[in-house]
């Protein structure tokens, strides 16, 4: 499907917004040799593929570097669990390549623990969950991601107590265009995404992307996560997601957006701040509540003092499709699979004090966000 749609659509760009889009892009560089030069100037050179498909490889390169990440771990089997708590700590956080929101990923205290989130993980899904997948969630990669994950790689990963945070980057060609850094404020629980966060600045955060971005040469957008270890605040890189997230279009005081870089870069022009001067940004608190998800994660209204609500108030149609459910749950299939199973959804988390009535991060370890 995506082979033909790029055939069709002849784009000169292609902004994954998607882990399994980012998968599938690889898988289609591989097979399709006319489309390879649309793909590396989307997203960079096929020699970047295996690192920015596998966490393991990441986490090396980025050590390799001199950026500050936790022990990570392959797990092939339990021998290496066991090896895991027996040798290394007591506790750990596994993840499978290829996942994202936080459900490919599992925190655990215990052997116990970890071998189950183990099993689950490296457990493919069966054809009832597949079509589960396809026909309730209206996910279009269901069945091609069961034939993708043949072989996940499972890795386990050391705790760190502290705070997460994230840095989105675009980049083209392995230059930086621009950063955008955020300490997460409350999250979706424990490993879900960002639904409040606050701006940061951080010298070694900046250092990492612009490291990674040369390396790699890199080109589109990319984030990174961190957790700002207790007390001394310095950041463990953890992963990094090969795609958009929550940060680019954020217009900036003195920085102006990702975004806006971004499309300047691909269309040979200056940087905007360079070219002329930019309007008074929208936004000038340094805590930004991302909508939908903060008002949907909340069980009050987030504070509106000091915070900037990111609500697209001049797009009305926009705003108004955004309150609804999201699309797959109004259809007739997912109304009744949920009335039968209900949704679940996660307890917000907070990392640090808004005026939230939210559960604290316990265990003295916050959340990291996959």
């Amino acid at each position: 499907m995506l082979r033909r749609v790029l055939h069709d659509a002849n784009p000169d760009v292609v902004v994954p917004g998607d882990d399994g889009i980012v998968a599938q892009l690889h898988a289609v560089h591989a097979a399709a040799p006319k489309l390879r030069a649309l793909i590396e100037r989307s997203v960079g050179p096929a020699s970047s593929y295996p690192v920015v498909d596998r966490r393991h490889a990441l986490i090396a390169l980025a050590g390799g570097l001199g950026v500050r990440v936790p022990r990570t771990q392959r797990v092939s089997g339990p021998d290496d669990i066991v090896h895991w708590h027996r040798d290394v700590a007591p506790s750990g956080i596994l993840k499978v390549d290829g996942s994202c929101g936080g459900a490919g990923v599992r925190i655990s205290h215990s052997i116990d623990e970890s071998l189950q989130a183990w099993k689950e993980l490296h457990t493919l899904p069966d054809r009832a969950t597949t079509w589960k997948r396809h026909l309730v969630n209206r996910d279009p990669l269901a069945h091609w991601a069961r034939l993708y994950r043949r072989a996940p790689e499972i890795t386990i990963q050391q705790l760190i107590a502290g705070q997460p945070a994230n840095t989105m980057f675009a980049c083209r060609q392995g230059e930086l265009l621009g950063l955008v850094s955020v300490a997460v404020v409350v999250s979706e629980g424990r490993t879900g995404a960002a639904t409040i966060v606050r701006l940061i600045d951080d010298a070694e955060m900046a250092k990492a992307a612009e490291s990674i971005a040369r390396e790699l040469q890199l080109t589109g957008f990319y984030g990174l996560d961190y957790m700002l270890e207790d007390g001394a605040g310095r950041p463990y890189l953890i992963e990094m997601n090969p795609r958009c997230t929550q940060l680019g279009h954020l217009d900036l005081p003195g920085r102006g957006s990702l975004a806006g870089a971004f499309c300047a870069a691909l269309r040979g022009e200056p940087d905007p701040l360079e070219a002329e001067p930019v309007p008074a940004a929208t936004i000038q608190a340094a805590t930004i509540a991302f909508f939908p998800q903060a008002r949907l994660s909340t069980a009050t209204r987030v504070p509106v003092k000091g915070v900037h609500h990111d609500v697209p108030w001049e797009e009305a149609g926009l705003l108004a499709e955004l309150l609804r459910d999201p699309w797959p749950q109004r259809q007739w299939v997912a109304r009744l699979y949920h009335a039968l199973r209900p949704l679940r959804h996660s307890a917000p988390v907070a990392h640090a004090d808004v005026g939230l009535p939210a559960t604290r991060a316990s265990d003295g370890v916050a959340a990291q966000t996959a």
